[in-house]
C-alpha cells in the first residue's frame, strides 16, 4: 500500500509533469522520473544519506510511494542498506541472498524550503538534459539540409540562431564576406553539423559550404529534385564566384538549361540568396580535357595534356589568355581544379615551347654524356621517345635499328653501352648504400631501385622500421596554404616515378611485415574466428 499525505494536491503534481511536457516536447514518463528523483533526494536529506531511498509517483493517482531498499544478506555489516535472510523473509517469503531488495515503507515528509530548493534544481537539471537530448535526435538526422531561423544575438562575428526549439552557430568563416546580421533578422542555412556536448547538442550551419548551393539550386530546380538532373560537384570561392557541374539523366533535357531557368529566373534566386555569388553552371563530362576546357571559361585553351597517375592536367593558352585562365589572384583555375579533382598547371605557348625545348636538351646532353655518343645520335633518341638509359638497355633491338639511320651493329653497341652505364651505376649505388649503412631489410623492398634507397638513406630512413614510420607526404611531399599563397614542401622521393597510391602500399607493405598492423590473412583469420563463435553463441541459445 502506498504511503500518503504530501503537501501537494496530486492531481497538481500530474498537471505539472503534463504542462511540463508539453512545454518541452519531451515525454511526460521523463518528467515523473526526474520528480521521482528529487523526492528521493529529499527523503534521503530526511531520513539519512546512508540510507538507499526510493520514491514512486503513481502516473494515474499522482500519491507518491517513499520505500527504503534493503540488500538481502547472510550477515549485516550495515543496517540502514541491508538485511538478513530470516528478517526478510518475514516481510517477502520470496526473498533470497542476493535477489530483489526488500522494500521497507518509509512515512510521508513535509518539504522544507531547502528541500524543496533542491528538488526544484534536480527536476529542471533531469528535463533540462532531456530537452537537448530530444533536441540531439532531432537535428543529427538533419545534417545536410537547408533550415531557416531568426537572429538571436551576434557575439564576436559569431551568429546565434533561434530554430524555434532549439539554438544554433553559424561561425564568422561560415559566414558569406559582407554580410552583416542583426537580431531579429531571418536567415537561411545549412546543417553542416550536430555535436553532442555537455552543454547540449551544439548546431553548427553553415552559409559557406558547397553543399547550401547544391541544395538552394535543389530547391530551385524541380528536375535536380526529382533527380533527373545530378549536381556532380560544386566549388566556391563563397560571395565571390562559384562553379557548378550537372548531369541529366535525360537526353532530352538539357541540364544548364534547367538550371538557368526561364530568362534565369532559377539561377538569379540561387544568386540572389548568395548576395550576388556569380555561379558557373557546366555540363559534366567523364572526358576530364574537355571538361576542363569548359571549366577554364571563358579563356581560350589550345592543349591539354593529362598525366594520369599524378591526377594532373597541363593547360596551354595564349599569351593573351593567361590571365583570364589563372583568373583574379587564381580564383578561376582554382575554382576549376576543385570541381574536376585534378591539380591544373597553366602555361603559355612560349613557356610550353621553351619547357619542351629546355626538357629535350638535357635528355640529349644525359644521353651523350652516359652513353658517349655525339649530338645527332642522342637527338634521334631523344626524338623517338627514349628518356631512360634503362629503356635501350632491355627494349627490343629492333626498335633501336629501325631509327632512321641506325643499323643493327649500332644498336647493339647502343646497348651494350646503356648495359655498362646501368651495371657501372648500380656498382656506385651499391657501394654508398653500404657507406651510409643501409640495412638489409629495406634492400629487399623489390619496387624501390637503389637510386629510391640511396635517397631514403641520405634522409636517415634506412631500415624497413625507418620506411614504415614514414608518411606518403614524407615521400611525395605536401602543399601548405600561407595566407593566399600556396607553399610546396618536397618529399624524398618526390623526383622518382612513383605516384601516391603506389607509396601509400608500399608504406602499409613494410608496417605488415613488420607486425604494426595486421596483413589481410590474419585480420580475415581473425574474422572468421569471430563469425565461428557468434555461430557457437546462437546454436548454444
Amino acid at each position: 500500500m502506498s504511503t500518503k499525505g504530501i503537501s501537494a494536491n496530486r492531481l497538481e503534481l500530474l498537471q505539472i509533469a503534463d504542462a511540463v511536457a508539453r512545454e518541452k516536447s519531451i515525454d511526460k514518463n521523463i518528467v515523473i522520473s526526474a520528480m521521482e528523483e528529487a523526492i528521493q533526494k529529499a527523503a534521503a536529506s530526511r531520513y539519512g544519506i546512508e540510507n538507499n531511498i526510493k520514491a514512486e509517483i503513481n502516473p494515474e493517482t499522482g500519491s507518491i510511494a517513499l520505500m527504503r531498499l534493503l540488500d538481502v544478506v547472510e550477515k549485516v555489516d550495515d543496517f540502514s542498506t541491508q538485511i538478513n535472510l530470516e528478517d526478510a523473509k518475514l516481510q517477502n517469503p520470496n526473498a533470497e541472498i542476493g535477489g530483489e531488495p526488500i522494500e521497507e515503507e518509509l512515512p510521508p515528509i513535509d518539504f522544507g524550503r531547502v528541500a524543496a530548493q533542491s528538488a526544484k534544481q534536480v527536476i529542471f537539471q533531469k528535463v533540462r538534459e532531456a530537452e537537448r537530448e530530444r533536441h540531439y535526435e532531432e537535428f543529427k538526422d538533419r545534417v545536410g539540409e537547408i533550415i531557416n531561423g531568426v537572429i538571436k544575438r551576434v557575439e564576436y562575428g559569431t551568429v546565434v540562431v533561434d530554430l524555434g526549439r532549439a539554438e544554433a552557430v553559424i561561425r564568422k568563416d561560415a559566414l558569406l564576406p559582407r554580410e552583416i546580421y542583426k537580431p531579429g533578422d531571418r536567415v537561411r542555412a545549412y546543417i553542416m553539423e550536430v555535436r553532442r556536448e555537455v552543454r547540449g547538442p551544439q548546431i553548427f550551419l553553415s552559409r559557406t559550404h558547397p553543399d547550401f548551393m547544391a541544395n538552394l539550386f535543389a530547391q530551385e530546380v524541380p528536375e535536380i529534385y526529382d533527380g533527373i538532373i545530378d549536381i556532380i560537384g560544386v566549388a566556391r570561392d563563397p560571395g565571390s564566384r562559384a562553379k557548378i557541374a550537372v548531369l541529366s539523366k535525360d537526353s532530352s533535357i538539357d541540364p544548364v538549361g534547367a538550371c538557368v531557368g526561364m530568362r534565369g529566373s532559377r539561377v538569379q534566386a540561387v544568386v540572389n540568396e548568395l548576395q550576388g555569388e556569380k555561379i558557373d553552371i557546366l555540363t559534366w563530362t567523364d572526358d576530364i580535357a574537355s571538361f576542363v576546357v569548359k571549366a577554364l571559361q571563358p579563356a581560350e585553351v589550345q592543349k591539354v595534356v593529362l598525366y594520369d597517375e599524378e591526377q594532373r592536367l597541363e593547360v596551354v593558352v595564349p599569351e593573351d589568355q593567361l590571365s583570364l585562365a589563372i583568373g583574379r589572384r587564381g580564383q578561376n583555375v582554382r575554382l576549376a581544379s576543385s570541381l574536376c579533382g585534378w591539380d591544373i598547371d597553366i602555361l603559355t605557348e612560349d613557356q610550353e615551347s621553351e619547357r619542351r625545348q629546355k626538357e629535350f636538351q638535357e635528355r640529349t646532353q644525359f644521353f651523350m654524356e652516359a652513353l658517349d655518343v655525339d649530338e645527332l645520335l642522342a637527338q634521334l633518341l631523344v626524338t623517338e621517345g627514349f628518356s631512360d638509359i634503362t629503356e635501350l638497355a632491355y627494349v627490343d633491338e629492333k626498335e633501336i635499328s629501325s631509327i632512321a639511320g641506325f643499323d643493327e651493329d649500332t644498336a647493339q653497341e647502343i646497348q651494350a653501352r646503356a648495359s655498362d652505364f646501368i651495371n657501372k651505376e648500380n656498382e656506385e649505388l651499391e657501394q654508398k648504400c653500404k657507406e651510409l649503412g643501409i640495412k638489409d631489410d629495406l634492400l629487399e623492398i623489390e619496387e624501390l631501385s637503389l637510386k629510391m634507397i640511396v635517397a631514403l638513406g641520405e634522409n636517415d630512413v634506412k631500415s624497413l622500421e625507418d620506411f614504415a614510420y614514414c608518411s606518403s607526404d614524407d615521400l611525395l611531399g605536401w602543399d601548405e596554404t600561407v595566407g593566399e599563397e600556396k607553399i610546396h614542401e618536397n618529399g624524398i622521393l618526390e623526383d622518382f616515378d612513383i605516384t601516391y597510391s603506389q607509396a601509400n602500399d608500399l608504406i602499409m607493405s613494410s608496417r605488415m611485415k613488420l607486425g604494426i598492423i595486421p596483413d589481410d590473412s590474419e585480420v580475415e583469420e581473425i574474422d572468421n574466428k569471430h563469425e565461428v563463435e557468434e555461430d557457437s553463441a546462437e546454436k548454444s541459445e
